[in-house]
This record gives C-alpha cells, sequence and structure tokens, in this order.
C-alpha cells in the first residue's frame, strides 16, 4: 500500500537531519531575531543589520546552490546560466518594489524614477500588474519557469549534453545581461533597480522588516531542502540518477529522459527566482551584473565545494565559499579571484566529493579505527 504523500515526505530526512533542521530553524527564527532587538548594540553578543543581511544574502545563495545541485548532482547537467534564473526572480520582484516607491521618488513621480529620467509616458505593457504583490509572486516563478522550459525543451530534446550544455546556458545568460545593460528595455540598465521604500505598506529598512525576509528566507531554505530530499528519494528521482548514470540504458527500458530532465531543469529554475525575490529586498538592489557568466561559475563552485549530490553539501559550500568572500574582498580585495580559482583547482584534485565527502571519509576511518 502506498504511503500518504505528508507520510513520505517526513521519511525524506532521518531523525539527525530532522533535529539538526530544527536547530537551524531554531536559531534563525528565534535567536537571532532576540539577539537582534534585545540585546543592547554595544553588547559582544548583539547580532547587527549587516550580520542579518549577510546571512539573510548567503541563505538565498544556498537555495540557489540546493537548486543547481538537483539538475547537477542528481541529472547530470552542469548549468553555467543558473545565474539568469536567479536575476530573473529578482527582476520580477523589484518591479513590484519600484511601484511601491509611489511618488516618494527623486521625481515624485507615479513612473520608476529611471522611466523619468528617460522621458517616458507610461508604463511598458509589462509592468501591468507590477503594483499587484500576488502577480509579482506569480511572475518570480512562472518567468524563469517559463524561459527555462523553452530553453531546455530545444536543448534536451536535440540531445545537447556535457560541455556543449554548459557553454549554451553561459551564452543565453550572457546575452541576457547584455540586453538588461539597454535602457529601452524598461528595466534600468545598468543600473537598475535600487532606493525601494516599503513592501506591503511598511518600510523595508526597518529592523522588523529585514527580521520578517530574514525568516522567510529562513524557511524558504528549509522548505526547499525538504522538497528536494522528498523529490531525490522519489521514483523521479530515481529515474532522474539512473538518467544522470546511464541514460541509454533508461531510454532502452522505456524512459523518455527529456521530460525528467525538463522537469528538475524547470524545478531548479523556479527554486532560483524564489532566491533572487528573497534576495533583491535584503540587498536594495538589483542590476545586470547579477546575471554575469561569473556569478554562474560562482554557483556551481559553491556546490563542487560542499558535495555535489549530496543536498546539504552545496548549502555549506555556499556559506564557505561566500563568508571567505566577504573576508578576503575587504582584508585582500587583490586577492579574492586568485583565492577563488585556488579553492575550485584544489577541490577538483583533492576533494572531488567535497567538504562532505572529506567528512564522511574522516567518520569512515574513525569508525574503522575503533
Amino acid at each position: 500500500m502506498r504511503k500518504p504523500f505528508i507520510l513520505r515526505l517526513l521519511s525524506s530526512l532521518d531523525s539527525k537531519q530532522w533535529l539538526a533542521l530544527g536547530v537551524f530553524l531554531a536559531l534563525t527564527l528565534v535567536a537571532v531575531p532576540l539577539l537582534h532587538l534585545a540585546v543592547p548594540e554595544d553588547s559582544a553578543f548583539h547580532v547587527s543589520t549587516y550580520a542579518i543581511t549577510l546571512i539573510g544574502k548567503i541563505m538565498c545563495y544556498a537555495l540557489v546552490a540546493v537548486a543547481m545541485d538537483l539538475i547537477w548532482g542528481y541529472g547530470g547537467i552542469l548549468s553555467l546560466g543558473h545565474g539568469l534564473f536567479f536575476a530573473l526572480g529578482g527582476y520580477a520582484f523589484g518591479m513590484y518594489l519600484m511601484r511601491q516607491i509611489g511618488r516618494d521618488g527623486s521625481y515624485q513621480s507615479d513612473l520608476p524614477d529611471f522611466m523619468v529620467f528617460l522621458d517616458w509616458k507610461e508604463l511598458p505593457w509589462f509592468w501591468v500588474g507590477s503594483d499587484s504583490f500576488g502577480w509579482v509572486a506569480f511572475l518570480v516563478m512562472a518567468v524563469p519557469a517559463l524561459v527555462a522550459f523553452v530553453f531546455g525543451y530545444f536543448a534536451f530534446r536535440s540531445r545537447i549534453k556535457g560541455v556543449y550544455f554548459s557553454i549554451i546556458t553561459q551564452a543565453l545568460t550572457y546575452a541576457a545581461m547584455l540586453l538588461f545593460f539597454r535602457n529601452e528595455t524598461g528595466f534600468g540598465g545598468n543600473n537598475g533597480f535600487t532606493d525601494f521604500k516599503r513592501i506591503l505598506g511598511y518600510g523595508i529598512t526597518t529592523s522588523e522588516m529585514r527580521l520578517v525576509l530574514f525568516g522567510l528566507t529562513a524557511l524558504a531554505l528549509a522548505a526547499t531542502l525538504i522538497f528536494a530530499a522528498w523529490l531525490v528519494k522519489s521514483k523521479f528521482g530515481r529515474v532522474l540518477t539512473a538518467i544522470r548514470d546511464a541514460e541509454s540504458r533508461v531510454m532502452f527500458i522505456g524512459y523518455n529522459p527529456l521530460w525528467y530532465k525538463l522537469t528538475i531543469w524547470t524545478i531548479s529554475a523556479v527554486l532560483c527566482g524564489i532566491a533572487g525575490a528573497l534576495y533583491v529586498p535584503q540587498v536594495g538592489i538589483i542590476n545586470p551584473s547579477e546575471m554575469s557568466p561569473g556569478n554562474s561559475i560562482e554557483i556551481a563552485i559553491w556546490v563542487a565545494v560542499g558535495g555535489r549530490g549530496t543536498l546539504i553539501g552545496p548549502i555549506i559550500g555556499a556559506f564557505v565559499v561566500n563568508l571567505a568572500k566577504s573576508w578576503f574582498t575587504v582584508s585582500f580585495p587583490e586577492y579574492w579571484l586568485f583565492f577563488l580559482g585556488l579553492l575550485f583547482i584544489v577541490v577538483t584534485l583533492m576533494l572531488p566529493q567535497g567538504l562532505v565527502g572529506l567528512w564522511k571519509k574522516v567518520m569512515d576511518k574513525k569508525g574503522a579505527a575503533a
């Protein structure tokens, strides 16, 4: 007899994993808000606004890393263009944030400031409804999903794979970046969207709103991890892994890899769009640089460093790399890219299974010694 869905979802993580997830949610939803609001700023235990923004941003990156792990770690599809879907979700929600500025902008117009500066007289057609939170929440998921579905359908139907697929995805995000840099596209050109004021009528820079966004990001990351764990352990996930390991054999026994690849590719894009929407109000800006090929390559590095095909590994990788980046870019800004390149080389040559794989080896040696 088939188990109910809720039981299958709960069984996707073991007791230790549920405990770790509970500790994570307790820290992010209870401990951090208390240490930020209740502890004086001059105390060593106070969590600063900078720390909340930084950790919230990295949690968005961790969500993207899990999305990448679904297609690369379990589907064998290496994308070097996932920054595009992240940025599309950010731009979709950024449109709403720009409309929420209202007449508080520099030009005191109902149009966003950049449109007034460019002497636009009315909103473009694709901005219609952007003042509706519900409609924009739909666009955050629908736009990346549509772009991913159309691109993925033709790419997977043509049996493009391996390095060729990676190059095409990089070309796609680079082309989109060049498009969004143009002022006439209606997305703010090279400056993008910034100077946000409020969400749903509440000030975006208040401590309470920052904590709400921080908490929502933590919940989204936890929900994504649970969903991903259930997905990879389901029949769909097992077939997807089989396609990764031996696609021709899977086709021989009657499965069509196209729809499995396309489904996981689209799901991954949607998760990236959600991460982008959570990212933009926390950092206060979105511009075409988020689509740069370098950003997409970094996503792959997070997954490789943490350990692909593990789900928790990409989260660890996102935190390790981005915390190191925050420290290096302040202390040794000219050496950051050298460090990133060295890290990728070391992981590729010495830690092919990432930090999670290293941890497993250490624990196995301890168990054998005991």
